[in-house]
């Protein structure tokens, strides 16, 4: 039975949240920043704090990974067809990819290579806008063809040569995680050297105490916005966007079934998932979105939407 999105058509976005608790004991290790350490802040109301457990840009990593087999180095079986860019070396060996690479097509190892088959692509598809408003649907139809997987989670074109470095598509799929009315459960350890104790620690040597901080919390909440109008304002045909919709929820799906490992001291697992905008729509389950998927990819390649090849392969050359 073919996915049923007729709910979604008029709604400007799909907001969902995602119930969260440490699938053992109740401490857990919320993301780390320069000079920050964890990000925790007051309460918008009342005296308690919150923590920000994982960031927006963190967060659309992790929806990538769990699309990505390493062990095959391609997508995982239901999303196999896509398009994307894999950047091997001089000796034929895979390095990286669009899919893997923190900016997607905005990777130096894909835009600053002597290898330019991509950027000439690029060249080639948005040369139009060096002067003017960005097309935005034009930019969307190319990172569908190319990379569909950035067309859900935004990119910025910052090359001069690229309309000015004025391409930039937001996310319109985001995620973050918060815990609210949080606790501070500090501990600590000690590297040991049970050779020479007193030995010099900046080399490695010594014992060196550590102090730790983790947190509990009584809820832990995922929340997934998915920016229909933005989908619709592609302008892609129906093939296109039935697909760019099931893949988001497809990767909301199998990061909260099996991507919630976000760290060694944050494990945890998904007690539900609710949608709180639109009424009336229910998130398909994940074995719905796998079997319809391939179809969904096929159907969009029949309508000439991607490369081919589907794959783009360059050479990094320094």
């Amino acid at each position: 039975m073919p996915l049923n999105l007729d709910n979604l058509a008029q709604s400007p976005r799909l907001l969902m949240e995602a119930d969260l608790q440490p699938i053992q004991g109740t401490r857990f290790q919320p993301t780390g920043f320069p000079d920050l350490g964890a990000a925790e802040y007051p309460a918008p109301e009342g005296d308690g704090r919150m923590l920000l457990v994982e960031s927006a840009q963190s967060m659309a990593n992790r929806l990538e990974g769990v699309c990505w087999d390493e062990a095959a180095g391609d997508w995982i079986d239901p999303l196999q067809g896509l398009p994307y860019v894999r950047v091997k070396n001089d000796q034929g060996e895979v390095l990286t990819s669009s899919v893997l690479e923190a900016h997607r097509l905005n990777s130096p190892y894909i835009l600053e290579s002597k290898d330019t088959t991509v950027l000439d692509m690029l060249k080639d598809e948005l040369a139009h806008m060096e002067q003017g408003r960005v097309d935005i649907r034009k930019l969307a139809e190319t990172l569908v063809r190319v990379d569909t997987n950035a067309a859900l989670h935004g990119v910025f074109l910052a090359k001069s040569n690229l309309a000015g470095g004025r391409l930039r598509l937001p996310r319109a799929l985001s995620a973050f995680i918060e815990a609210e009315d949080v606790k501070v459960a500090p501990s600590g350890g000690v590297k040991v050297d049970s050779v020479d104790p007193s030995g010099d620690t900046s080399k490695g040597f010594g014992n060196v105490p550590y102090a730790r901080d983790e947190y509990v919390a009584p809820r832990i909440t995922a929340y997934f916005n998915l920016d229909l109008a933005q989908i619709r304002a592609f302008g892609l045909d129906k093939a296109g966007e039935r697909l760019l919709l099931a893949l988001a929820l497809f990767k909301v799906r199998r990061f909260l079934e099996s991507g919630l490992r976000l760290r060694t001291a944050c494990d945890l697992e998904c007690q539900g998932l609710r949608v709180t905008r639109p009424d009336g729509f229910e998130v398909p389950t994940l074995a719905e979105l796998e079997a319809e998927l391939p179809g969904l990819i096929e159907a969009a390649a029949g309508a000439g939407l991607f490369n081919d090849p589907r794959v783009t392969e360059i050479t990094y050359r320094k």
